[in-house]
C-alpha cells in the first residue's frame, strides 16, 4: 500500500459511501491499484449465504482490485442499529485487533486503500473503544466529510477536535451538501473553509442521484496526495 485514507463522518447518513467510493473510482482512473474497505457496517442485508452491505457493495464496484468480503467488511450486522448494539444482539464482540488483521491483508495487495467508518467519528464499537480507536489503529490520515446541514458547523468542528486531539492527521475535508433546502450553503461552507487548516477537496452539490463517477469528477486528488 502507498497511500491509505480513512474517511470519518461528522454524522450517519452525510455521504461517506458516496465519497469514499468516489475516492476509489478516482484513484482507479489514475492507474492506482484501489480497493474499498469497511470494517463494520449495519443494517446488512443476506446475499449468497453471506451478509453483504449495501455501502459494501458500492465500494466493491468502485475498486479494481477484488477482496474477499470477510477483509472488506469484518463485521456485517443485519439489524440496521449502532454497530456495537448490532453486535450485542447477534452476541458478537468487535476487536480492535480483528479489525487490523483484516486491514493489513487489504494493504498488502493494493496501492490505495479507502477505509470507511461507520456513523459519526466516534460511534461505539464495544463497551471500550469507539471508530476513532479503529482510525487510530490503522494509522491512516482522515478525509472527514461533513454533511452540510443546519447544525453541520458544530459537528464538524468538534470532529476534527476529536481527531487532532488523537494524533491524527486530517488530510482534508469534502463539503457534501445532503440538504437541497439549506439556507445560507455557501456561507456555512466559507465559514469551514476559514476555520479548517485542512484543505477542502471538493463541494459535492445536492443531487437527486448520486453517482460515484460524477462525484469523483469534483474532488482534488493532487492535494490529498500531497497533503
Amino acid at each position: 500500500m502507498k497511500h491509505g485514507f480513512f474517511i470519518a463522518g461528522t454524522d450517519t447518513g452525510v455521504g461517506k459511501t458516496l465519497i469514499s467510493s468516489a475516492l476509489i473510482h478516482g484513484f482507479a482512473q489514475r492507474g492506482f491499484a484501489v480497493a474499498g474497505m469497511k470494517p463494520v457496517a449495519a443494517g446488512c442485508r443476506k446475499s449468497e449465504g453471506a451478509l453483504l452491505s449495501d455501502d459494501v457493495a458500492m465500494l466493491n464496484a468502485a475498486s479494481n482490485v477484488t477482496l474477499p468480503l470477510d477483509i472488506v467488511n469484518p463485521y456485517a450486522f443485519e439489524p440496521p442499529l449502532a454497530p456495537h448494539i448490532a453486535a450485542q444482539q447477534v452476541g458478537e464482540r468487535m476487536t480492535l485487533a480483528n479489525i487490523h488483521a483484516a486491514f493489513l491483508q487489504a494493504s498488502a495487495r493494493t496501492e490505495v486503500l479507502v477505509v470507511e467508518g461507520v456513523g459519526g467519528f466516534c460511534v461505539p464499537v464495544n463497551e471500550t473503544h469507539t471508530m476513532a480507536d479503529v482510525a487510530v489503529t490503522l494509522g491512516l490520515p482522515v478525509v472527514l466529510v461533513v454533511g452540510v446541514r443546519l447544525g453541520c458547523l458544530s459537528h464538524a468542528l468538534l470532529s476534527v477536535e476529536a481527531i487532532q486531539t488523537r494524533g491524527l492527521k486530517l488530510a482534508g475535508w469534502v463539503a457534501n451538501c445532503i440538504d437541497p433546502d439549506m439556507r445560507a450553503e455557501a456561507e456555512n461552507i466559507d465559514t469551514l473553509k476559514a476555520l479548517f487548516a485542512a484543505p477542502c477537496l471538493g463541494v459535492v452539490r445536492y443531487r437527486l442521484v448520486s453517482e460515484p463517477a460524477v462525484v469523483a469528477k469534483t474532488l482534488d486528488y493532487d492535494r490529498l496526495l500531497s497533503s
